[in-house]
């Protein structure tokens, strides 16, 4: 939309100058002497300017919104002569209470939903002031940042190696030995060490603002107070988590040199977003900013106004009504170019193929949207193809070729395997090849195939072969909370253990599961503090701990140095060896007639793979040459070099056996 060229009062409001607005883009926009304030409301009557003196519980005025600065369903109103360094904002609604679902309450001031900077909870864990009246408050962005010429990476998806860490766990613990533990700034500290273990992507559990005192309760066995820690509870989309920063009030600066400097150490940077929920809750949840603007619009609601509950988190995001899904593309967008990223993982996100009476659709028009638009063309977009309402889409998300998907298939078919479960050669073979059995009929191959033996949900690495038993009596739910079947296996000790030998199995199996990963097409991701040992000791389930249970404890290092020197070189083997980062599915064949097929199968005879139900076994020899090749009328074949085959064995036994190498 263009700008004005100059502004004038065409209304008065007391000693305020007001005229017409900018009706679009929604949100703020700040020129000159001039603030325009945008809103939509479909069954508002009435609308309302809060405007703050930061920090000020009062506000020092309340504007109406004239009846001619609203066109159709949106409010504009621009007013002259304000402070933007010094304002918070936030609206009024008038409208209806019906029992479809209307929640109009003119006494809740509501936050912007497109804030760029949401103010009240700048210092981490800081309680909420009492009496105040608007906790979550919609402030201005006004400083530049000089990105110094950085673009997103685009690295092509099959070449990642990620690393899924939460912002504050990564550098809070005191080893750490960041100035700042738990911020944007320390993270910074740690990049050397990113690049040393060989990752070339972190996948940031969630930044957007969320309010870490939503959990009221209190750990029973210490009793001290538990949090929404993960931040899987926006409060606002475009708005960086303030409580991350080391300096109140610099989020964004914070987060975005964050990301330059990652970018410059070949590192890109993948979001967690979560907008199959926000942190309103269900009819009993606080009202923040959605509810009071247009509830029927961004919830899925039942026939008496009540919320579905798909997300297992109160309420259930309305993503492909017209105006819920345009936030979402603006947000993403907004993302994409002012904050460099380059992708998003999407949580929960069969929500997102929900219609807005919560069914799901064959073709939904968000998640087609997101996949065709013009501005996030390069960025990575990763879907968790499942809800918390049964909905499980693995391997059949709907994808426009362009969707990967986090693999849970895979993770549990690699983990009971690792167990030593009958019947899963056949699924292991699967895996190692980027599971063309879910991937491979419609074309999609390896490459859309998040592969994962853990992450946030569920045990560590170390935990899975520690445990045989979830334990989470400390999150106070009676360890009802968390998955029952995590086909973990103890190794005969249920917990820590001084058995030299139940501990050399642990470590064992720990790099067994690694190599595996990267041996693995499709795209690995590895879970923060893994190439550590790191433990929960046994939760699978620790989203609500901001203590030594979800904080990585850096002195892991030289207890564990073997793990993470068999980490670092197994990664660097990976990505070294292109063959094993395609995008394509194996063909099993020798379609480039070099005398070998592109992948061929053993046992412990070469040539004889053992794909009985009880079988534990299995070896596979990968031709290298058909990763300089790849497709018939590809590239000329390299001549055969002493990388050109790559073998690897897998014995789930519990008893050494010797393997025939192929000739």
């Amino acid at each position: 939309m263009e700008q004005k060229a100059k502004w004038y009062p065409t209304h008065f409001y007391g000693d305020y100058k007001l005229t017409y607005g900018h009706f679009f883009p929604y949100g703020v926009l700040v020129s000159a002497n001039v603030i325009s304030f945008s809103i939509h409301s479909r069954e508002a009557t009435a609308c309302t300017l809060v405007l703050f003196a930061k920090g000020e519980l009062a506000p020092f005025a309340e504007i109406p919104f004239p009846a001619e600065f609203r066109i159709g369903d949106v409010f504009s109103m621009a007013v002259f002569d304000l402070e933007p360094e010094n304002l918070e904002y936030g609206f009024r609604l008038d409208g209806p209470q019906t029992q479809q679902g209307d929640r109009f309450d003119r006494h809740n001031i509501l936050m912007d939903p497109y804030a760029k900077v949401i103010g009240g909870r700048d210092v981490w864990g800081a309680p909420l002031r009492e009496g105040d009246p608007y906790p979550h408050r919609s402030r201005l962005l006004l400083e530049e940042f000089d990105w110094e010429g950085d673009l997103p990476l685009q690295y092509p998806i099959e070449a990642l190696v990620i690393y899924e860490v939460h912002l504050r766990s990564f550098t809070r613990h005191p080893s750490s030995g960041t100035a700042c533990p738990g911020s944007y700034l320390a993270f910074r500290e740690k990049i050397p060490y990113l690049k040393e273990l060989g990752v070339n992507c972190v996948e940031l559990m969630p930044v957007f603002e969320f309010n870490e005192l939503e959990n009221d309760r209190s750990n029973p066995i210490t009793g001290e107070r538990l949090f929404n820690y993960w931040g899987y509870s926006s409060v606002g989309f475009f708005a960086p988590k303030a409580g991350y920063a080391a300096v109140p009030g610099q989020q964004i600066n914070e987060l975005k040199a964050l990301i330059k400097d990652l970018h410059r150490n070949g590192i890109e940077v993948i979001l967690d977003v979560v907008f199959n929920h926000t942190a309103e809750g269900n009819e009993y949840g606080p009202t923040i900013s959605f509810k009071g603007i247009d509830n029927r619009i961004y919830y899925l609601l039942t026939p008496d106004g009540r919320y579905y509950n798909f997300s297992g988190c109160g309420n259930t995001f309305n993503c492909n009504h017209p105006i819920v899904r345009g936030l979402i593309l603006n947000c993403l967008r907004y993302w994409t170019y002012e904050f460099h990223v380059d992708g998003f993982r999407f949580d929960l996100a069969s929500i997102l193929g929900r219609d807005t009476m919560g069914v799901p659709l064959a073709n939904p028009p968000l998640v087609e949207s997101l996949a065709h638009d013009p501005i996030l063309s390069h960025c990575k977009l990763i879907a968790e193809a499942w809800d918390a309402a049964g909905l499980y889409q693995v391997g059949s998300f709907p994808a426009y070729q362009r969707w990967a998907e986090w693999n849970g298939r895979y993770r549990d078919g690699v983990r009971r395997f690792l167990r030593g479960d009958q019947g899963m050669v056949g699924a292991i073979s699967q895996c190692l090849q980027g599971s063309p059995d879910l991937y491979g009929q419609s074309n999609r191959g390896a490459s859309a195939s998040i592969n994962f033996i853990t992450c946030h949900d569920g045990f560590t690495l170390y935990d899975l072969f520690a445990y045989n038993e979830k334990h989470n009596e400390a999150n106070g739910e009676g360890n009802r909370d968390g998955a029952n079947d995590n086909a973990s296996w103890n190794g005969g000790v249920e917990g820590p253990t001084d058995d030299p030998e139940v501990n050399a199995l642990r470590q064992r199996q720990m790099k067994n599961a690694l190599a595996i990963l990267m041996l693995s097409r499709g795209i690995p991701m590895i879970y923060s503090g893994d190439e550590m040992g790191r433990t929960q000791s046994g939760n699978n389930n620790n989203y609500c701990h901001d203590n030594e249970l979800s904080w990585l404890d850096w002195g892991l290092l030289d207890q564990n140095p073997d793990l993470f020197r068999f980490f670092k070189h197994v990664i660097a083997f990976r990505l070294s060896h292109p063959v094993l980062c395609s995008a394509k599915h194996y063909r099993n064949e020798d379609y480039l007639q070099v005398g070998y097929p592109d992948i061929s199968w053993h046992g412990v005879r070469a040539w004889q793979p053992d794909w009985s139900y009880p079988s534990h076994t299995l070896a596979m020899l990968i031709c290298s040459q058909y990763a300089q090749a790849g497709e018939p009328g590809g590239a000329e074949v390299k001549p055969a070099g002493p990388d050109d085959f790559i073998y690897a064995a897998f014995n789930m036994h519990s008893k050494p056996l010797t393997f025939e190498l192929p000739g």
